[in-house]
């Protein structure tokens, strides 16, 4: 019998449309992102839930004092994190804003390249949240933009893992340790 969880966990690559030369060709798609079909409020939290359990008993698990979420995928994902840990947040976004304070680093194979983090992350643990990793390209310069500003990023988790493009193997040359709930 398939259950609602299970097909928040179904993932897919899928080509993406009109995108340049510099843009990913492929997306991945999953059934928390709303592309598909309709997301129950229950999905959401019980993928929170699910996640934040399977980092809880990951070997590499440390406390964390923040959760950073990436723009746009990665948004519902972290406010589910949050609500399932009880953690707080902040979300990276494509946005440059006349704030203090922040951070800037780049999605390679985006349309828009630029993400900025705000606020001060010195001292602070962070643990990063996406959607999802295929290369880690995004996720390892978020990652040395933290460390550079003083942080400790703890871990990232992400819904789902595309084995294709070796972020995996990244984030572990960088001592980062990535938890996910499926792979492709």
């Amino acid at each position: 019998m398939t259950t609602a969880f299970d097909e928040v966990l179904h993932a897919d690559r899928v080509t993406r449309l009109g995108v340049g030369d510099s843009t990913r060709p492929i997306r991945v798609v999953h059934g928390l992102d709303g592309i598909r079909t309709d997301v129950a409020a229950d999905q959401v939290l019980a993928t929170g839930r699910s996640l934040w359990q399977r980092w809880r008993e990951h070997p590499a698990h440390r406390p964390h004092d923040l959760l950073l979420g990436l723009d746009a995928g990665g948004i519902v994902p972290t406010i589910a994190l949050a609500w399932a840990s009880g953690s707080q947040y902040r979300l990276a976004w494509k946005v440059n804003l006349d704030l203090p304070e922040k951070l800037v680093f780049h999605e390679p194979h985006a349309r828009r390249l630029e993400v900025f983090a705000y606020g001060d992350f010195k001292g602070q643990r962070v643990l990063i949240v996406d959607d999802e990793i295929t290369t880690g390209l995004t996720l390892n310069n978020l990652i040395n933009a933290l460390r550079a500003a003083g942080a400790d990023v703890t871990g990232v988790l992400c819904l789902v893992e595309d084995t294709t493009g070796g972020g995996r193997c990244l984030l572990e040359r960088n001592e980062v340790p990535l938890c996910v709930l499926t792979t492709l």
